[in-house]
Parts: structure tokens; sequence; C-alpha cells
């Protein structure tokens, strides 16, 4: 009922709406009640955090910690609005030091879900434990005083039957919590987390000694054995952390995490100084992979600026900027000196340019993704045409794999005319009377491509069984994604089986796919796998599985080839249309017409 105060238009909102509409700013999914609980968590001190959930945390979130836990007078406090341990004045506003600081939280997850809690201080000889439904506290009873806490939260949404209509499917909303999990065990290396989901242990990142070490605990050795150290400093200020090599940039920005006083954030000044550092070296439409840590002076960054705290405001924005660009671009191997901003205090007088980065030495070697020359040549691939055509000469090595049964009419070989191939990446052909340059791997590329997407449209791909399955670790919420389409990726011809909680067996690939490197291939279809949700149509979502399984299948260049099998493959890209682009969009052919040749050595007119 509302307040009306007299007959005017003006009404005071009744409390419990008031909190309902307050929850709405903090409290937008499952995973947002997992970060404000786990913040809290952190804030305590804890060195181990459980997260338990139940159907992507519609029925059940439980969070349980070691941290100093609460009495039984400031327990059921906590649960008011505005009641915070981490201020106390207005001027501390200005000088945020812990994760969670307005108070808001557990009140707000309290006035749309029902709520357990289970507490106890280190030196408690009884801990505390009470029920809050639907913003109410029940009866306060002892409890064993196991130090810490456990939150648990159930019937979310109960009282918001909007709220909860709109969420999204049950793997959907998991995901997001994982990525919760994911990014505080980022921030915080020396604390332990666990994640459950359905009974089943999902994500287990021990603590680890450094941030290097949490980085391989989180994205493997795909990512680190990419990357390179990112360090630079000014007195306030100091940024570390690792960002990829700029061949391997992607066309997905995944991951791009950056963390500010060890908060998860999006600043745009920060990723487009990111972008600044690598320049030119940055391929076009592929972006930079990081992982950032920023520490500014909390005097001189603001985390106030948003409800769910995932942006922060810069008091030097232009001196953030050029730190993080320089020290970027000098992880690249291109130095740049910092100009110092007049008036600029981040920068003080005469400071001096922090520690800079060198290549990250990891133990993991470096896989070739094809055979080096000389070597000998293995395959664990079968049902295909074994023809295999070997170049002569001093330096021997696998040259072309023809794949097997051409669903289509070949055209006569007279018409092309194999010249040769230039560093042995571009294949010189005469077509037709016309000089014809074509890129090996792209062509080939498109080729493989056509053939496959030919094949799913008729529903057809058919699949080859490796003989040695390859076994491939991943990160878990890698594998889960894994998981979550194999159904999918298996009528493209993609036999994939999860191993264990972070890893992948793959078993089969499809037909006329010749030897590709497993880690680099996985790497490529989780990116294209992460954009699935944002595909409207089938096709949309096929076609850059299909396009990744044909790049790496597709001959490499520096493969020497033999006029034969020059001549097969331009025969078999004119057969599928002569498409001047890669399904990635890179070019795969250039040709003068006699024509244009004749007009270049002037015989035009003779």
């Amino acid at each position: 009922m509302l307040t009306t105060g007299g007959s005017g238009k003006i009404h005071v909102l009744p409390g419990d709406v008031v909190s309902r509409i307050a929850a709405g700013e903090v409290v937008e999914r499952p995973a947002a009640v997992v970060k404000e609980l786990v913040e809290n968590s952190l804030d305590a001190g804890s060195r181990s955090i459980t997260v338990e959930v139940k159907d992507g945390g519609l029925t059940l979130i439980r969070v349980t910690d070691d941290g100093e836990g609460m009495s039984r007078e400031d327990a059921p406090r906590a649960f008011n609005r505005h009641a915070t341990s981490k201020l106390r004045s207005d001027q501390d506003l200005w000088s945020i030091r812990t994760m969670g600081f307005r108070g808001e939280a557990l009140p707000s997850i309290a006035s749309v879900s029902h709520v357990r809690v289970t507490t106890a201080m280190r030196s408690a000889e009884v801990g505390t434990e009470f029920q809050v439904k639907g913003g109410t506290i029940g009866r306060i009873v002892e409890a064993p005083p196991v130090a810490g806490t456990r939150i648990e939260v159930t019937e979310l949404f109960y009282n918001q039957p909007a709220r909860k209509k709109f969420l999204k499917s049950i793997p959907t909303e998991f995901s997001h919590i994982s990525r919760v999990i994911l990014q505080a065990a980022l921030a915080w290396p020396s604390v332990h987390f666990r994640l459950t989901h359905n009974g089943q242990e999902i994500l287990n990142y021990p603590a680890a000694l450094s941030d290097k070490d949490r980085v391989g605990q989180v994205y493997r050795r795909v990512f680190l054995d990419q990357c390179l150290l990112v360090q630079a400093a000014l007195p306030a200020a100091r940024i570390s952390g690792y960002t990829v090599d700029a061949v391997h940039a992607k066309s997905s920005r995944t991951p791009q995490e950056l963390f500010v006083n060890r908060r998860p954030v999006r600043n745009a000044a920060v990723f487009h100084a990111v972008v600044e550092g690598y320049g030119s070296f940055l391929p076009k439409g592929h972006h930079p992979l990081f992982v950032l840590f920023l520490d500014v002076d909390p005097d001189r960054v603001d985390v106030n600026v948003h409800p769910t705290k995932r942006d922060v405001r810069f008091s030097e924005n232009e001196a953030i900027h050029q730190l993080v660009r320089r020290a970027v671009r000098q992880a690249l191997g291109t130095p740049e000196r910092l100009s110092i901003m007049p008036g600029n205090s981040l920068s003080g007088e005469g400071a001096a340019s922090g520690p800079m980065g060198a290549p990250l030495s990891t133990s993991f070697p470096r896989q070739a993704a094809f055979p080096a020359v000389g070597a000998p040549v293995k395959t664990s691939f079968v049902g295909m045409d074994s023809r295999v055509i070997v170049s002569s000469g001093a330096e021997t090595q696998l040259a072309f794999v023809s794949e097997a049964g051409e669903p289509y009419v070949r055209v006569p070989s007279t018409e092309v005319v194999a010249l040769g191939q230039l560093n042995r990446t571009f294949l010189v052909v005469q077509i037709e009377g016309d000089l014809t340059v074509i890129d090996q791997h792209t062509a080939h590329e498109r080729v493989l491509f056509e053939r496959l997407f030919r094949a799913w449209t008729a529903r057809g791909i058919q699949t080859q069984t490796l003989l040695i399955p390859e076994s491939i670790e991943l990160s878990a919420p890698h594998a889960a994604l894994l998981q979550r389409y194999q159904g999918d990726l298996e009528k493209l011809g993609l036999g994939l089986e999860p191993f264990g909680a972070s890893a992948v067996l793959i078993r089969a690939i499809p037909v006329g796919v010749g030897p590709i490197n497993p880690e680099t291939f996985l790497q490529d279809l989780l990116d294209d796998l992460s954009q699935w949700d944002s595909e409207a149509s089938l096709e949309a979502k096929v076609r850059p599985v299909l396009a990744s399984l044909a790049c790496h299948g597709a001959v490499r260049a520096g493969r020497p080839m033999e006029l034969e099998e020059i001549k097969t493959l331009v025969e078999d890209w004119r057969a599928e249309g002569e498409i001047t682009t890669c399904p990635h969009g890179r070019r795969t052919s250039f040709r003068l017409s006699m024509n244009d040749l004749e007009k270049m050595f002037g015989r035009t007119g003779w």
C-alpha cells in the first residue's frame, strides 16, 4: 500500500517495494548473487571458498568460506540496508580498499529469495544460525563453532516472476557463474576456489604462488605458451600481467581480463591503450588477448560509478592510458618514451620507467603444427586416400595428401599448366592462357570448406576415427562449453568426448580433413563456440566451425609441392568455383590475363 501523505500525486513507496527495486540494481541473475557473496568472503580474509549451485543457481546457491565470520550481534545486522563494516565516514568513499562496501548486497539478495546464514568467529565458543525470508529475519539459534560463514540462497526470484521469466537457460546461467569464479580466481591466486554444479565438481583452483601460476591453472598452456610479460610502473600506479604475441591475436576477445586493484572491471581507456600498444602489429579483424592487473592508489580511482562495480574511473585517465600503452609496446619489443603530462600527479617529479617485460619462458614446449623439414611423417587418420606425394632432393617433407572421394567432376587437366612454386607458398600456374598466382593454403582451405559445407547441407558429413585419440587439457569452463555443444559438433563430423573435469578427447574428425594440430584447432573452435549464443541462424553457427576445420586441415605455407600435385590442387579449386577468398576472407589468387601481360610489356599494337 502506498503512503500518500495527503491528496498530492507524489507517493512514498513501501519498504518492501523499495528493497526489491534496489535488488534489481544488484541482483540481475544468479551469477550476481555468487559475485556478491564471494566478494564478502574475500573481504573476510578467506583462504578457501567453495561455491555449490543447483540448476544454474535457481534452486540453490551455497557459498562457504573460512574467513573471520560474524558475531551473534553483527550477523543479523548485516541484512539491514546500508549496513557495512567497511566504511566509517563519507571520506572512506574516496579510498575504497575492499571488494564490497555499499552494504546493499545481503539485504537485496534476501529481499528476493530465502536465505540461511551459518557463521562463527574463530575465537567463538558457539556459532550463529538464522533464516531470512523475503527480507524478514527469523529466529536466531546457536550453531556449531565452525570458523567462517556459510550462506545458502534458495528460491531466487520467488517473489519476482517477471525477473525469473527472463532468465536464460540453466547452462547459460551456470556459464555466467563459472565466469564469476574464474575471474575471482585470477584476481586472488592465494585463495583456493571450488565450484560444483548439481553435485559435480566443475572448477577447482588450489591456492597458487603467483599470478602466473594462477593464469596457467585457468587458461592452461595454450594461452601461456603464446604470452609475453607486461610490466611497468609509476609512483602511484603499476601494471603487470600477460598478453599474447601479436601473431597469436584472435578474431575473438577471449580472454580479455582486466583487474583494477584486484577487482574485475571493463574500462574503455585501458582497453583502448592495449589496442594502441599493439599498433600496426595487430592484424585487421583480430584482437589482443590478455590478463592484466592494474594497481592504482585507491585515492585516485573511483569504484563507485556503477551499481555492480563493473567499471571504474581514474582521476588521471591520460596517465593510466600512457602507462598501459607503454607497457604493451615494450612487451612486444617496441620501446616507447612515456611523455610526462604537466600536473600529472601519477607520474611525479622525474618519474622513471618501471621494469620492462620480456617474453615469458614456460616449461611448455611449442608444438609445430606440421612436421619439420626432413622429419618422418606420422598420421593417425584412417579412411583416407593414402596417396602422399613427397618432394625429391635433400629436403624431404610431406607435400600434400589428397582428399577421399570427390563429389564433383574434375576439370580437364589440359586447361591447367603447373609452372612451379614460389617461396614454398605461392603456386604459379597457367589457366586457360592466363598467368595465375595462388596461395596454396587459402586455396586448399576453400576447397575443404566447400566440400564440408556441401556435405553438411546434405546432412552427410562422414567421420574418420583416429587410431590414437588425442587428449587435450582445457580450462574447466572451456571443457564445459565443448560438452554443452557435443551433440551439435558430432553432426559436423567431430568426435569430442569429455575426459575428466578439464580435458577432452578428440576421437574422430570429418573425412577428407588432413592432420590437424589438436591444441590450436580446439582453441579456434572454442572461439567459435563462444559466439554461438549470439548467432540467430544455424548456418551462421556452422560456417565458422567448418572454416576452422578447413583451415587446420589445409596444406600449410612452407611445404614444397610437386608439379603434379600443384595441378591437382588448382583443379580442385577451379571445380569449387575459383572463389577468390578463403572462408576467413583472405585472398586465394591473383590473375594476369594475356592482354594484361601484353600491355605491361608494350606488345599491344605491334
